[in-house]
C-alpha cells in the first residue's frame, strides 16, 4: 500500500506542520521523528528553504523532514507565503501541508489543564485569542493538504488519524473527515458538535429486561435496534445526507464535520447508531473518529 503523498525518486519529502496552538503540532513533530523524520520545531521559513538547499545539495542523508510553523516565529506572516510558493513548485521537494485543530472549549480547556500561557499574548488562552489566532492562520489552512481536528482524539485516535492519513492509498479515501460521537441527553448536549441527531424516536432496549444492562455495543442490543423499519430507514437518509454534505463543505474550505448521535441515557440507541454509521462511512472512505461519551458511566 502507498503512501498518501508519494515520495518521487530523488526528492525529499517535506511535511509542514501548522495550526492553532495546543490543538497537537508537537504530538505529530514526535509521531514524524519515530518514523524517521528529521523534524525541527519553530524554524523560521526563510530557513526552510536554506535547510532544503543544503540538505538536497550537499549530500545529506536526509530524505524527510517535518517543520512546525506557527506564530511562535516573528516571520510567519511576513515569509510563510513565498516559503509555499517555493515548495510547491520545487521539483526536489515532495511536499504535504498539515493543519491541526480544535474548537474554542477544548483549546481553552487545554491551556487551562497545563497552565500554559498562549504564544500569542504570552497571556490566558481566551476565546478572543483563539479566534484571532484563527484567523492569522487561515491562510495556511485554506492551502492545507490534510486538516485534523483533534477536538475529540484520544493520543490513540489520533495516532489511528496520522497513520490513515500518511499510510493509506489515497486512491481509496477522502479528505473529509466525520468525527462521531454517542451521548445521553440526561447529561447535556456536546457543544463541539456540528449536526446532532436524536435518537429517541426508535424503540428503546431499556425497556426489554433483557437488553436493559447491556449496552449498544452488545450483539443483542445492536440487532434489536436495527431491526426496526424506522432505523434502517434513518440510516438511509443519514448517509444521503452526508453524502450531499461533504463536498459542499470541502469546496466551502471545511474538512470535517462533527456529528452527535443521543439519546435518553447514551448506552444504547446511540450508540448502536454511532457504530453504524462509522462503519458505513468507512466502507465510504470518509476518515471516521468515533467516541461514546457516556460509556465510562
Amino acid at each position: 500500500m502507498s503512501d498518501l503523498v508519494s515520495m518521487k525518486e530523488d526528492k525529499i519529502r517535506v511535511v509542514l506542520i501548522s495550526g492553532l496552538s495546543g490543538a497537537g503540532k508537537t504530538h505529530a513533530a514526535d509521531w514524524f521523528e519515530d518514523r524517521g523524520y528529521y523534524c525541527i520545531d519553530n524554524m523560521p521559513p526563510a530557513l526552510i528553504r536554506n535547510f532544503i538547499e543544503l540538505t538536497y545539495y550537499g549530500g545529506s542523508s536526509i530524505t524527510r523532514a517535518a517543520f512546525v510553523v506557527d506564530i511562535r516565529s516573528d516571520e510567519f506572516l511576513r515569509d510563510i507565503s513565498g516559503l509555499l510558493q517555493y515548495l510547491r513548485e520545487n521539483e526536489m521537494v515532495d511536499l504535504t501541508m498539515l493543519y491541526l485543530e480544535a474548537s474554542d472549549d477544548t483549546l481553552v480547556k487545554r491551556y487551562n489543564e497545563t497552565r500554559r500561557s498562549h504564544p500569542l499574548t504570552n497571556g490566558p488562552a481566551t476565546r478572543d485569542v483563539i479566534e484571532r489566532e484563527r484567523r492569522i492562520l487561515d491562510p495556511f489552512r485554506r492551502q492545507a493538504d490534510v486538516i485534523i481536528d483533534t477536538t475529540s482524539l484520544k493520543v490513540a485516535a489520533f495516532n489511528a488519524e496520522m497513520e490513515h492519513m500518511f499510510t493509506s492509498d489515497p486512491e481509496t479515501q477522502t479528505k473529509f473527515a466525520l468525527n462521531l460521537m454517542s451521548f445521553g441527553y440526561k447529561y447535556g448536549v456536546p457543544e463541539e458538535t456540528d449536526v446532532t441527531f436524536d435518537m429517541r424516536f426508535i424503540p428503546n432496549p431499556f425497556y426489554v429486561p433483557s437488553l436493559r444492562k447491556l449496552t449498544g455495543n452488545n450483539k443483542k442490543v445492536r440487532r434489536y435496534v436495527l431491526k426496526q423499519e424506522v432505523t434502517r430507514r434513518f440510516i438511509q437518509q443519514i448517509d444521503s445526507l452526508v453524502g450531499m454534505l461533504a463536498p459542499c463543505y470541502m469546496k466551502e474550505g471545511k474538512y470535517h464535520l462533527n456529528i452527535a448521535f443521543g439519546c435518553t441515557g447514551g448506552q444504547h440507541r446511540s450508540v448502536v447508531m454511532a457504530n453504524e454509521m462509522a462503519r458505513i462511512f468507512r466502507e465510504e472512505g470518509y476518515r471516521v473518529t468515533l467516541r461514546h461519551r457516556e460509556m465510562k458511566r
